[in-house]
């Protein structure tokens, strides 16, 4: 390997790129992060945070500050022609550990630094990167700062989180298939004096003879008091049409917000008063916009060694809130393969498995919303869990990706999620832990579950193999049913009791069984612990 300035360079600095710096250098990798903004904006574009994304937040160890700063999210109430047609309640069942929250993108951006820069990495804002070439060895970036000096930067890794408007997307000259949608909606953040319920969304809509929809209006909480991020359609006085303004950007990408026309604040009480469930009267305009929405996918996530994730990879439609969470997921699937990758650690085909693993994911979100967006969200009454859960991001996976490996179809499956279960018991720890308290989320953990049937010195062969395979870079735990010794000569991985048997109980274990889990909290593998030489197999699909 060639020498290099940086081990990767992240391009953007929102909520995807953040992730991305946050969760390399949680891996030790040399990282930096660059922004063409000097400062970060004040805009709540992004706002919606799904119960994965907190999942993925608390094992980054952002969750206290990151809800510190949210509200809750208990539902939506919809309405149709002034009657509340709908109340959807987002409840999920006892085995997720988190619900929904609302936190605007500007805090978002702010938790994500301030923990960047913890863990010794600061944006470098005000820095543009102009063009970028690659061989087989490294990226040469050509980077502006603010004052204008040019200069050139080699990385072993180049990650483009740079928004819809990607000049690493242009750079790779990637496709970017899709389409626009022709209505043009306003933002606008402010206060009303509505007794409204708190923690939930409100969606109006006034609707013709015909079913069709001429007129809506959507409300998402913000924290303080009853201040609302809303959306709404665009006046004829502001419309691009009516002014000659906004339009398609040069690069043929009609998405996000525009500058120039932003909305005031009798704008939107003109559609409070038209569309508001009670009579209500806005104030304290916090900011406002002009967007437009399309949706577009890339060809490919990755090429060589430069990858592409969030905004700069797939645009669509805002409903369910599924942007910025599907875009922070690209990030920490990518991260933890980059970092071995980096460290020498990583199998061939490793990297490469991001975009086999997250490309299909972003062609379901958009289809999805571009589905809602058109013909509206339609949940079936006698599947509302199912709905929920898929829009939470819990039903996401990889059952085809190229380092999993399928068994016979037991759930949790390799490729999904492994769910959390309480009451584990460890030795010294007085309280009972959650299994999520106990998987790093920096590394591969593997889970040896053993009951009255299992045979502990295969358990012990199981362990000392995942370790040589993985290089060491892995957490052994035995997890041991009620009544279950350790009775081989080995010392056992450190131990936890299934004394509730809910490990049982959420993962169907039985026998001596063994769980690879990855640090994204992902299944690789599920199996007999006896066969040792299977685990080891797994394990070098990811691991040199």
């Amino acid at each position: 390997m060639s020498e290099t300035d940086v081990d990767v360079l992240v391009v953007g600095a929102g909520p995807v790129g953040l992730t991305a710096a946050a969760e390399l250098c949680r891996r030790g990798v040399d990282c930096r992060v660059v922004d063409r903004l000097t400062e970060r904006m004040p805009y709540a574009k992004a706002v919606g945070v799904q119960p994965r994304t907190l999942e993925v937040w608390a094992a980054m160890g952002v969750l206290r500050a990151a809800l510190d700063a949210a509200v809750p999210m208990f539902g939506q109430l919809m309405y149709v022609n002034g009657e509340q047609a709908a109340r959807l309640e987002l409840t999920l069942p006892p085995d997720i550990p988190y619900g929904f929250a609302a936190l605007p993108q500007y805090e978002t951006e702010r938790v994500l630094a301030e923990h960047l820069a913890g863990l010794g990495t600061r944006v470098e804002r005000g820095t543009e990167l102009l063009s970028f070439e690659q061989d087989p060895e490294r990226v040469t970036a050509r980077l502006r700062n603010a004052s204008g000096t040019e200069r050139e930067v080699t990385a072993r890794y180049l990650v483009g989180c740079d928004g819809a408007h990607s000049v690493v997307r242009k750079g790779l000259e990637l496709s970017f298939e899709g389409d626009a949608f022709p209505e043009e909606y306003m933002l606008g953040d402010v206060e009303v004096d509505w007794d409204m319920p708190r923690g939930y969304g409100v969606r109006s809509l006034h609707q013709t003879d015909d079913g069709s929809t001429d007129d809506l209006l959507v409300c998402i909480p913000l924290p303080g008091r009853n201040r609302y991020r809303m959306s709404m359609l665009v006046p004829p006085e502001l419309s691009a049409a009516g002014t000659g303004a906004g339009g398609t950007a040069d690069d043929g990408v009609t998405h996000g917000l525009e500058a120039g026309r932003a909305p005031e604040l009798h704008h939107i009480q003109a559609v409070l008063d038209r569309l508001s469930p009670q009579r209500t009267t806005a104030s304290a305009l916090r900011w406002s916009s002009v967007f437009r929405i399309s949706h577009r996918i890339v060809d490919r996530y990755a090429d060589g060694r430069v990858m592409v994730a969030g905004d700069a990879a797939h645009i669509h439609p805002p409903t369910g809130a599924q942007g910025m969470n599907t875009g922070i997921q690209d990030a920490y699937n990518l991260a933890w393969k980059l970092a071995l990758a980096v460290g020498g650690e990583a199998s061939e085909g490793l990297v490469a498995s991001y975009d086999a693993e997250r490309r299909p994911v972003g062609e379901e979100v958009v289809g999805r919303t571009v589905r809602h967006a058109r013909a509206g969200f339609e949940a079936d009454p006698n599947d509302v869990s199912t709905i929920i859960r898929r829009e939470a991001q819990l039903l996401v996976g990889y059952p085809d990706s190229p380092i999993v490996s399928p068994d016979g179809g037991s759930s949790p499956a390799p490729g999904e999620r492994v769910p959390d279960c309480g009451g584990l018991e460890r030795d010294v720890m007085t309280f009972p832990l959650r299994l999520f308290d106990v998987l790093d989320g920096a590394r591969h953990t593997v889970l040896l579950y053993a009951d009255a049937d299992a045979q502990t010195p295969e358990l012990a062969a199981c362990a000392t193999a995942a370790r040589e395979a993985a290089h060491g870079k892995v957490d052994v735990y035995a997890v041991l049913a009620p009544g279950t010794r350790w009775t081989a000569r080995e010392v056992p991985p450190p131990t936890l009791r299934d004394a509730a048997g809910s490990f049982r109980e959420a993962y169907g274990a039985f026998g001596g069984e063994a769980f690879v889990v990855r640090p994204d909290g992902y299944l690789g593998l599920r199996g007999a612990a006896a066969q040792a030489a299977r685990v080891s197999d797994h394990l070098r699909l990811t691991f040199a």
